[in-house]
């Protein structure tokens, strides 16, 4: 019976051998070949990037004095960077992380450990090379017409015709909410909250000339809407990113000065157009403070009680002029409208 186990496993690993032979020896017949397929779409032809050009900007001697500026700055500083650790909606511009998921289209997210703005907060890559034609994106994360997307869905701001590299300021730079609106049409308002302004970024919109309280029966007319001198014959990187002998000033100190270039062709002092502003201001701080709307520093006071909203009108645009942190010199016929007007509203 062992005998005739034997057999059989023998003759069972013989016909493995027999079948592993012929599989080893098989020579595939050739076909004939396939039709060829579509050709596919011609790309563009790439620009002949010069090396030179390029060493011109990302050498250390040109970058060097970049990052000697940028220390001076207040985005270097990082002193809001902590409110993108507990804040979705602050990361966006007080992170270095949180501004890439925003213009990258990724939903605002806290922050575990955030850290300041840097180089690579604005800029990323080149979207062409052919600087002649396209002209130079200083690799800058966006350079299109920003939406005013925390205010108004339906604006979008729009720096081309001055400089399109001014649109990536207007990303961070423009306010987180809008002035107040008398829903209920009874003319008061309760002021409950502490942060009754425009947020801090809202330079953009006062150099458009929007987004102020209209207010009702004010005597002193606005300018129309885009029609500044800044807006239309300067730009954000011109009066703020200029040269400086000493570098003080200008470049990525992002510090405005009457002497750079672009500014030294119109002003030699601050702007005349702003006079008149800072004592209309100051007599506003004053009937404000007595109101009790704000502290004697200018911070906006919580309300128990419904105010005229006039009043609450008149304290937005106040806050709205100060917040700017330009003194007027972004719009100066526009804030001192914003402020005269306001000045009517809270007289008895």
């Amino acid at each position: 019976m062992k005998n005739f186990k034997l057999i059989i496993n023998l003759i069972i690993v013989a016909s493995g051998f027999m079948f592993f032979q012929c599989t080893s020896e098989y020579t595939p017949i050739a076909g004939a070949d396939g039709k060829d397929g579509i050709d596919g779409v011609n790309g563009i032809n790439g620009s002949n990037a010069d090396a030179a050009e390029c060493i011109s900007c990302h050498s250390n001697s040109y970058r060097d004095p970049i990052y000697a500026s940028y220390d001076l700055s207040q985005h270097a500083a990082g002193a809001t960077v902590a409110y993108a650790g507990g804040r979705a909606s602050c990361s966006r511009c007080h992170s270095n992380e949180g501004y890439v998921n925003y213009i990258t289209g990724k939903i605002a997210v806290d922050i575990p450990n955030p850290t300041a703005i840097s180089c690579t907060t604005c800029h990323d890559s080149h979207r062409s090379f052919d600087f002649e034609n396209d002209g130079n994106d200083y690799a800058l994360r966006n350079i299109e017409p920003v939406i005013l997307d925390l205010t108004d869905v339906n604006y979008t701001i729009d720096y081309s015709s001055t400089s399109s590299t001014s649109n990536n300021c207007v990303s961070c730079h423009q306010p987180r909410s809008k002035a107040p609106i008398d829903e209920d049409n009874d003319g008061l308002y309760l002021q409950a909250n502490q942060r009754f302004y425009p947020h801090y970024g809202g330079q953009s919109t006062m150099l458009e000339g929007i987004q102020g309280a209209i207010i009702a029966n004010g005597t002193t007319p606005y300018p129309e809407v885009g029609s500044a001198g800044h807006r239309t014959g300067a730009s954000c990187t011109a009066c703020h990113m200029g040269t400086s002998p000493d570098g003080d000033f200008g470049s990525h100190t992002f510090k405005p000065s009457f002497s750079a270039p672009v500014c030294a062709t119109c002003h030699t002092t601050v702007p005349t157009e702003v006079t008149g502003l800072a004592a209309d201001m100051e007599a506003l701080h004053n009937k404000l403070f007595e109101l009790g709307l704000i502290d004697e520093d200018g911070s906006t006071l919580v309300q128990t009680d419904m105010i005229p909203f006039k009043t609450a009108q008149a304290l937005w645009n106040y806050k709205t002029v100060e917040e700017d942190q330009s003194d007027g010199v972004h719009n100066p016929n526009y804030a001192k409208a914003l402020i005269k007007n306001a000045l009517e509203a809270v007289q008895p």
